[in-house]
């Protein structure tokens, strides 16, 4: 991030502290419509298009650190293998044997040598090719080499590996755009794998994922935390092409240290934007990622059902050498933990909200901008043609998308 990008990002935040209303231009954004939470037809459309053809984060290099390494993702309802090769590339699979469907592995994680059908023998070398199956002589004509493993795409940012059921996706950094260049200064390369735990919670998944795009609520449900040191009034949002987003919330003191940080491992690099202020980011479509110089969580958001989700949270810090994470990284995710308490506490009642004949759509202010840039890029990605009229959201962010 350079002195020009830090001084831009600097006056954004000045400006929003202290301005009096939202800047000149700016558009009344239409009521989201209510049914993209609850409506069948629709959230089959979400499904189809945004979650199977989409760059989602899968696993660190740490999780899959020798040959044979593997990780199951199953977050879209495919079964996508993840592994590392004998030439320490990291490819994927679908988890699916080639002759009739079994799986290759059953674990969530572990170490193979080989990728063995368990229900008929079919064996697969860890690139992926057909090496042996049994009974040769009955498979009259078969050409092994054409009943190699189904990829999925798989691509690295630094050590974090991204998956895409898309075979025609563009690739993960120019899909990125700008995301990577801002993150240069946490060296993604460096950072270790810290820990992973799933929390589910009974709603659907926009429902929370619209609540970590937006601060208008610290002043609620995170007055004796986050409002304490985060001053939401001074917070800079860019938006930007294909979805993805940066909201920039100030500390209230430019000095003021996380209590929970103090002790703990730095990044030399960390620019002035990440060392007093809170940077967050959202890699569309379920990535939001609160960057900071002791070490960052990827918060990922899963649909479970129409009505219920996961969080997933999985914390990476920087490289430690040899040994275990630092102690203090125990409390860290226990601090973190009462946070996502406040979080979460609303949902289930919401999710019974929004399936009332009170719900009738989301009316959001300027400061909630971040949303309606999310659902825009949602109905591009499915084609506004396949939406029924009455739940598609009307563009209207265009020209405040920074290139």
């Amino acid at each position: 991030m350079d002195a020009a990008t830090v001084a831009r990002l600097k006056a954004g935040m000045r400006y929003e502290a202290e301005r009096t209303a939202p800047p000149e231009g700016f558009p009344k954004l239409p009521v989201i419509p209510g049914g993209r939470y609850t409506d069948p037809e629709f959230l089959a459309l979400e499904r189809e298009h945004l979650w199977r053809r989409s760059w989602l984060f899968a696993c660190h290099t740490d999780e899959i650190p020798e040959p044979g390494s593997f990780y199951l993702f199953t977050r879209t309802g495919s079964p996508i293998l993840v592994v590392r090769g004998k030439d320490d590339t990291i490819r994927a699979f679908y988890n699916t044997c080639r002759h009739r469907g079994a799986p290759l592995v059953k674990e969530c994680r572990g170490r193979v040598d080989g990728l063995v059908c368990g229900y008929h023998g079919w064996t697969y070398a860890l690139d992926g090719r057909l090496v042996n199956l049994r009974d040769k002589r009955d498979f009259v004509g078969l050409d092994m080499s054409e009943h190699s493993l189904v990829q999925a795409r798989c691509e690295r940012l630094g050590n974090w590996v991204f998956v895409n059921e898309d075979p025609g996706a563009e690739p993960l950094l120019t899909h990125l755009g700008l995301i990577p260049e801002y993150l240069e200064q946490i060296q993604p390369e460096q950072v270790r794998f810290v820990d992973r735990r799933s929390y589910h919670v009974k709603c659907n998944v926009k429902v929370l994922l619209d609540a970590f795009l937006e601060v208008y609520h610290l002043k609620s449900i995170h007055q004796n935390t986050v409002d304490r040191f985060l001053d939401h009034r001074g917070t800079s949002i860019a938006l930007w092409p294909r979805g993805h987003s940066l909201m920039l919330t100030p500390n209230r003191r430019p000095d003021w240290q996380d209590p929970g940080t103090r002790g703990m491992r730095r990044i030399e690099t960390a620019t002035e934007i990440t060392l007093s202020n809170n940077p967050s980011f959202n890699f569309y479509p379920n990535l939001v990622t609160p960057v900071d110089a002791t070490g960052n969580p990827f918060i990922l958001f899963w649909p479970t059902g129409d009505r219920e989700m996961d969080i997933e949270i999985v914390w990476f810090a920087p490289d430690w050498g040899d040994g275990e994470p630092d102690p203090l990284w125990e409390t860290r995710i226990a601090n973190f933990e009462r946070i996502l308490e406040e979080d979460t506490q609303f949902a289930e009642q919401i999710q019974q909200s929004v399936e009332s004949a009170a719900f009738r759509g989301i009316t959001l202010n300027y400061q909630e901008r971040r949303i309606y840039h999310w659902h825009e890029e949602l109905d591009r990605r499915i084609g506004p043609e396949r939406i029924p009229e009455h739940l598609r959201v009307q563009p209207r962010l265009a020209e405040w998308i920074s290139r």
